[in-house]
């Protein structure tokens, strides 16, 4: 899913790292080989109760929510209107392109002509995510205060000199020399203008010194000493030479304060560290990377619990991908699962079977078969399983077995551009028009009028349900595949019911497809931004509507099943032969195995489209302040950015002109979350408002032009300014790129599917559920063994087990893959933490040690 948009202002970024790290080459290996560590998140913003009312008579509050990392917000939900809990239902989902210390969720009071207020936080660390991963969980919203919102790093290097003063005595000095920080927040959308004060504080002393403030930038380069004395000169004796007084020692701190220099306004508190003097009991001299951490008082309150909760469901991964050739036998072992018979002993539904939860294994299985065109046959022999223990044809694919769960994942994978062409016109006019739809008796507002509202709601219901039924052309194959197999096992297993073969296609197409995406538009990148509650509202009485519509059951029996009444009387305006000859007409269309005329040739995929800021295009010598906000729009075709949507066109670049896709240094502009489109006209510069948007734009613009000819093999990494690169000085504008552009992506510009990736999940969700894969190796032993009535529930009761020997040679396969894949898992993982010493700019202090 992609990340909502979140205004530059209102973002803070830390360090953004590529997404990919490389492991050095193990002892025998021919070549560098790269182990690619890759990070995702994915889960549910459920709701919030119980949060602070207003003081006043209206105690109710405008509310959304923000997902950040660190200080970093990338996504943001729709504003729940007048509510103190809010009900948000939303879900994400999303690859993070960089590391991070923090996952936070914060809670916003939305506010028209102020600053919104932030009610209150969850704040979780990266090494916590795994106990809260696949489970909803009630978190207490925490207090939130400037003290308690840092992020960044800082390098330091502390010594203890010897000083012979003019008097001849000796004493004691330390030296403390503050190096640079890095991943300091924006201020304002801006690179801050960092200083740092350096302390050494004690029961009778607090000495301060300050360092130079640098300007524009989340990465200073302090480069400063400064000297304390530490120890008086009587002190000193030969026997303690270079070790300070074990008095002193336990009491003495170095403090670092990190702060934005507000110039005119006050200053901003951007994190602090502590660091005994005792550090150099051992030794004269101590080099470290250190975490920024809150102040003392930062996020301390007695009223922690009267801010309210929320309740989420975060699933976070960390995956490291290893060469292709290590995944060959887990491949070979998962894409002979559709011929396994029976398909309950194929190594694709027993992961399944063992996951605590079944979406975990859905989205890797759904996209690795579908890379290797056999999602088909193993759709299809689920869900026969899935109709051995259907009693009732009214019923059919309602439940969430692991055959529903697969089908709604495809349908998500491969309809993205069926709904683009199909909804997304008319959606866009339900959005942008202000009619109103409402026509229950009891949210009626003063003034509406119910026959007027009926006739809007009718006019939506009727576009949209005949847009639907006319788009048969534009439904991919596979999903036509699918509804073929449906149709005819069901049509097999309840051979007295006519109805059951269309009851099995339109419980896909309609009910989890067509009226989920009308319901929630953003989630499919329908629509931009989240609708307003009045407009949601209009969805939700379409979706109903057209759910309804689909049904062939309600349509052919002349029931619906509403249980409001007002929406029974609306119903009856549907219930005609030629609605019910269309919807046929429709899924007879979608399950038929007739090949159909391609429906792409003409017209333009849409791939992505949102608001970002582009550098003016060298129209004006002043353009390094000319950042402008405009709307893109990417198709197969060409990348266009407008000044709103639905605008015409400002500057248009044929996909085929692109030479290049890359990221730009943020030294170029002070800007973060930069990339530069490098084409045949001068490059375009763009800001993304975060580091996840700005990873999504950069990968599908990638994948798009990536067959183009003459693409560059090398580029610029900072911008052409004042004459000269700014990363190699270069002074021609066309001079050669001073750096090697990244690999390629896939080149599936609509299915963008990572295989070994994929592989990987599988292997982690194999290894986290070791325990239950044994449990149901034992169940096939003694079932083998035992061929008598089961009496009492046991362990492996809730397995599916059809034929426990070739289940259990498939549990033996799984295994021994499992076991060989560990070993070079296990190589990456002490390399990774040997070169990742606690105190490096990788594993810093006050994170957590390796």
């Amino acid at each position: 899913m992609a990340a909502a948009a979140a205004a530059p202002d209102a973002v803070a970024a830390s360090e953004a790292p590529a997404a990919t790290a490389t492991a050095e080459p193990e002892a025998g290996d021919e070549d560098n080989r790269e182990v690619r560590v890759l990070q995702s998140l994915r889960g549910k913003i459920c709701e919030a109760k119980n949060l602070l009312p207003y003081l006043g008579p209206n105690k109710m509050r405008d509310c959304f929510c923000t997902i950040n990392l660190d200080q970093e917000e990338v996504y943001r939900t729709q504003v729940v209107e007048k509510s103190l809990s809010p009900f948000f239902s939303e879900e994400f989902y999303f690859d993070i392109p960089r590391t991070f210390q923090y996952l936070s969720f914060y809670v916003y009071d939305k506010n028209v002509l102020q600053r919104d207020l932030r009610i209150g936080k969850v704040a979780i660390k990266k090494e916590d995510l795994c106990s809260h991963s696949g489970k909803e969980t009630w978190f207490s919203l925490q207090p939130i205060d400037s003290n308690s919102e840092v992020q960044g790093k800082v390098h330091l290097e502390l010594k203890l000199n010897e000083l012979i003063t003019e008097n001849g005595t000796v004493c004691q000095q330390l030296v403390v020399h503050i190096k640079a920080c890095h991943g300091l927040p924006l201020i304002n959308g801006q690179s801050c203008d960092p200083y740092a004060t350096v302390s050494l504080v004690g029961p009778s002393r607090n000495d301060q010194k300050k360092t130079k403030v640098k300007k524009k930038t989340s990465n200073p380069q302090f480069n400063e000493i400064f000297y304390f004395e530490v120890t008086r000169s009587s002190s000193y004796t030969r026997k303690s030479q270079f070790q300070v007084e074990e008095e002193d020692i336990e009491k003495l701190e170095i403090r670092i304060d990190l702060w934005n220099n507000g110039n005119l306004v006050q200053d901003i508190f951007l994190g602090e560290i502590k660091v005994p003097v005792n550090v150099l009991r051992n030794d004269t001299s101590h080099q470290a990377w250190y975490l920024l951490q809150p102040r003392d008082n930062g996020n301390k309150s007695s009223k922690t619990d009267d801010l309210g909760s929320l309740r989420l469901n975060i699933c976070y991964t960390e995956d490291y991908v290893l060469p292709s050739e290590y995944y060959g036998p887990l491949k070979t072992l998962l894409l002979k699962s559709p011929d396994v018979q029976p398909i309950s002993a194929s190594a694709a539904y027993i992961l399944g079977e063992i996951c605590r939860d079944k979406n975990d294994a859905v989205l890797p299985l759904v996209r690795l078969l579908l890379h290797h065109d056999k999602l088909v046959p193993f759709a299809t022999a689920v869900a026969e399983l899935d109709l051995k223990d259907t009693q009732d044809a009214n019923t059919i694919f309602r439940g969430n077995s692991l055959a529903t769960r697969c089908l709604d994942e495809m349908m998500k994978i491969v309809g993205g551009h069926y709904l683009k062409v199909t909804l997304k016109p008319i959606l866009d006019e339900i959005c942008e028009s202000s009619k109103s739809c409402e026509i229950d008796p009891i949210r009626l507002k003063e003034g509406d009028n119910v026959e007027n509202n009926k006739e809007n709601l009718r006019y939506y219901v009727d576009k949209l349900f005949s847009t639907i039924i006319q788009s048969s052309m534009s439904c991919p194959t596979v999903m036509c595949d699918i509804f073929y197999s449906l149709r005819q096992m069901a049509a097999q297993r309840f051979p007295n019911d006519p109805h059951v073969q269309y009851s099995a296609v339109s419980s896909f197409v309609f009910l989890r497809f067509f009226a989920v995406a009308v319901v929630s538009p953003h989630t499919f990148h329908l629509r931009p931004h989240h609708p307003d509650a009045p407009t949601i509202r209009t969805l939700t009485l379409i979706s109903k509507t057209i759910q309804t519509l689909g049904s062939w059951g309600s349509l052919s029996k002349s029931k619906s099943s509403f249980k409001e009444t007002f929406m029974c009387e609306f119903f009856k305006m549907f219930q005609e032969e030629g609605y019910i000859l269309a919807v046929k007409k429709f899924l007879d269309e979608i399950s038929s195995t007739e090949t159909k005329e391609s429906s792409g040739t003409s017209e333009p995929v849409h791939l992505k489209e949102g608001e970002m800021y582009k550098r003016a295009q060298g129209r004006t010598r002043i353009g390094k302040k000319n950042f402008k906000k405009r709307w893109f729009c990417l198709t197969s075709r060409e990348l266009t950015y407008h000044k709103q949507p639905g605008k015409d066109a400002l500057y248009t670049i044929p996909v085929k002109n692109i030479l290049a896709v890359e990221k730009l240094e943020d030294s170029s502009f002070n800007k973060k979350n930069m990339f530069q489109v490098i084409h045949t006209e001068k490059p375009l510069y763009v800001q993304a408002n975060n580091c996840v948007e700005a990873n999504e734009w950069i990968d599908v613009l990638c994948r798009v032009s990536r067959c183009n000819q003459n693409r560059l093999s090398s580029y610029h990494p900072s911008a052409y300014l004042n004459g000269s690169w700014l990363c190699c000085q270069e002074t021609s504008e066309h001079a050669l790129g001073c750096k090697p552009c990244t690999a390629g992506v896939p080149a599936d510009i609509q299915i963008d599917i990572d295989e070994d990736r994929e592989t990987e999940r599988i292997y982690s969700l194999f290894t986290l559920s070791l325990l239950k894969l044994q449990k149901m190796e034992e169940a096939c032993g003694t079932i083998a063994v035992y061929q008598g009535p089961q009496k009492e529930p046991d362990d492996y009761s809730n397995f599916v087990i059809e034929d426990s020997v070739t289940t259990f040679k498939t549990i033996q396969q799984i295994k021994s893959i499992i076991e060989k894949l560990d070993e070079p898992h296990e190589k990456y993982r002490k390399k990774r933490s040997s070169s990742a010493k606690y105190g490096s700019k990788d594993n810093p202090i006050g994170g957590k040690a390796s």
